[in-house]
């Protein structure tokens, strides 16, 4: 669950960064990456919900579920596969569009990465269908923060993009704006 929070709260502040006209409106879909964040959120919760809300207390030991049952019962509590809990030191906004792209590209890759591994070990339709389904949402939130990317770059003088945060140090277009 850690890639969940520090993905929604990245992509809900880092949109705001973006440094010309075509970037805002493409970068402007973090906002609606973010809240479908929350509904994969919602769908993880509620297959481990199902899965864990009749084991027995022998179960719970069994499966290693009993010092998050002494701290937890069988409330969902946001933390890593290892057990480390949520912080904000989880998520990223530099300022800098680049770099957030950059970020976020790889957030969707590491959550890719991470369905694939529950998919090797998860042999229940019940829980492999809906993970093979944010599966490739994830794709599809890695191919628009691409395409953001390169419209981004495309828009930057192509020998110095490299060398400097867009957003800060160059001006900011937006043709709309300049009517």
């Amino acid at each position: 669950m850690g890639t969940f929070r520090k993905r929604i709260l990245s992509y809900c502040f880092s949109h705001f960064n973006s440094s010309t006209f075509k970037s805002i409106v493409v970068y402007h879909n973090d906002t609606y990456t973010g809240t479908e964040e929350l509904a994969h959120l919602e769908i993880v919760a509620t297959i481990v919900t199902q899965l864990t809300r009749d084991l027995s207390m022998e179960e719970l030991q069994q499966y290693g579920f009993d010092k998050y049952y002494v701290d937890h019962t069988l409330g969902i509590w946001p933390q890593s596969a290892g057990g480390v809990p949520f912080n904000a030191c989880e998520f990223q906004s530099k300022g800098d569009p680049i770099t957030d792209l950059f970020e976020d590209m790889a957030a969707e890759q590491k959550a890719r990465t991470t369905y694939d591994n529950i998919l090797r070990l998860v042999k229940d339709p019940d829980v492999a269908d809906p993970i093979r389904f944010l599966r490739a949402r994830e794709i599809v939130h890695f191919q628009r923060f691409g395409e953001t990317l390169r419209h981004l770059q495309e828009d930057l003088d192509s020998k110095n993009f490299y060398a400097f945060n867009p957003s800060f140090d160059a001006p900011t277009t937006c043709p709309p704006c300049a009517k």
